[in-house]
């Protein structure tokens, strides 16, 4: 077994954030651009608004579960790396160098253009401006990219600053957004329970809306990736994870309560589908609340990147510390005592993809790979429960086995039933990841050939 981050080796400065900056990282991390459009998909494939409700809550159960083992993981080795870390302990250094690159590659790189590019999108709405080379998207994502990426780079007290002040505005925004619309909005309650006429869902159409709501949950693991920067990881870590969590898991809930309670269920699934939420305020408070829902949008988005930029390079961080990259890559800034040098590769990375417009293919490919690895992480603590590598902590998941399990299980069969769908765009997410097997055997080769 490798031997776990050294704690002093751990840290990356003095400085340490609480538990409250970190929520907001693991808060911003989560609400992305999906709350604000996938329920029109929903509609659309669903009809049904009872369901469509139900989806989100046992979303939020599903949720919730992965937080609590992802708590007990990160009380048990609370250290900067996160699911690398974990599956290094459990299944050796090539499956966590896979999920590092994983990360790198699609999870965090791709993301990060992916939601760059969606903020510029959304910014030219709230300020209209005619792009039709499309340079002026690329220019403002750009922008956004390295301007977040700067200030991370200055230190965890200016990054932690600036996440913060983010995060209260884009909730404060939301909780206005829901008390607006169902306190002062034309909505009408008996929308939610009238479903579409020619409502018939199936299995497979209630599977397919079910991976648009989890990936609308998708980050509320990224505070174990900043285990080296929070105070008591041991103790922080879970309260963070789980208390993050619920709090987003309740904020989903009432928006969507705030779609269905402003149009029919009908009216939502009808073109165009993607704005569900400018849709949503139109009928509540008239067209000219869209520029609202556009600017709520850009500060969701530019809170999401701000936690891309700062929990993704933890992961390699760690990677380099382990030797399985480039020593090279873990050294400190000097003053602000981050690690630098991946935090602008990670932007680097990103900044190609946002140029040449791959992070589409990517993003469409990475959903099933995301998943598989999150089953992998999941079940290391089976591992840490047989072979405890750090002695005794302070928080273990309820239920246990079966809480694993079944999030395993179900996991899984999101990952087979994506596979017999969509095979050729499951074969190409493998290719992704086994495309970084020959940079693990030449990094190995040259670690050795140095030792």
């Amino acid at each position: 077994m490798t031997p776990p981050i050294s704690e002093p080796e751990s840290k990356f400065s003095q400085q340490k954030i609480g538990w409250f900056t970190a929520s907001c990282v693991l808060v911003s991390n989560i609400i992305g651009g999906g709350i604000f459009t996938t329920t029109g998909f929903m509609a659309r494939d669903l009809g049904d608004p009872v369901l469509i409700l139900l989806l989100w809550f046992v979303g939020a159960l599903f949720a919730l579960g992965g937080a609590m083992v992802y708590g007990e993981l990160g009380a048990a080795l609370p250290h900067a790396g996160g699911d690398y870390l974990y599956l290094r302990e459990a299944y050796g250094p090539l499956v966590a160098f896979l999920s590092g690159w994983t990360s790198f590659t699609i999870g965090f790189g791709a993301a990060l253009a992916a939601s760059a590019v969606s903020f510029a999108s959304y910014a030219l709405r709230v300020i209209p401006l005619t792009d039709e080379s499309g340079w002026r998207v690329k220019g403002l994502a750009l922008s956004l990219l390295w301007a977040v990426t700067l200030v991370h780079c200055g230190g965890i007290g200016t990054g932690g600053f600036m996440q913060r002040l983010l995060t209260t505005t884009k909730v404060l925004a939301i909780c206005g957004f829901i008390l607006g619309g169902l306190l002062y909005g034309s909505g009408q309650w008996a929308h939610l329970a009238v479903p579409a006429p020619t409502s018939q869902p199936s299995l497979g159409t209630a599977a397919i809306s079910f991976l648009f709501v989890m990936y609308s949950y998708l980050g509320w693991n990224v505070a174990s990736y900043l285990a080296g920067d929070i105070a008591d990881p041991q103790r922080s870590l879970p309260k963070i994870m789980v208390g993050g969590t619920a709090f987003v898991a309740g904020l989903y809930l009432l928006l969507n309560v705030v779609y269905l309670y402003a149009l029919p269920i009908t009216s939502l699934a009808q073109e165009p589908i993607l704005p569900v939420a400018e849709k949503a305020a139109a009928a509540l408070w008239g067209p000219g609340s869209a520029q609202f829902v556009a600017a709520l949008l850009c500060l969701a988005i530019v809170g999401a990147v701000s936690a891309m930029v700062w929990a993704g390079p933890r992961i390699y961080w760690a990677m380099a510390h382990d030797g399985v990259i480039s020593p090279w890559l873990a050294k400190l800034h000097a003053k602000s005592g981050v690690p630098v040098r991946v935090i602008l590769l990670q932007s680097a990375w990103a900044s190609l993809l946002i140029l040449s417009g791959t992070f589409e293919q990517l993003i469409v490919y990475s959903g099933l790979v995301l998943a598989l690895f999150m089953a992998l992480t999941l079940s290391t603590l089976f591992h840490f429960h047989r072979e405890p590598a750090t002695g005794p902590h302070h928080y273990q998941a309820p239920l246990y086995p079966f809480l694993p399990a079944t999030l395993i299980a179900g996991t899984l069969a999101i990952v087979l039933y994506g596979l017999f769908q969509r095979p050729a765009e499951s074969l190409f997410g493998a290719a992704t990841v086994l495309s970084g097997i020959p940079f693990y055997i030449l990094w190995r080769r040259s670690q050795a050939s140095t030792d």
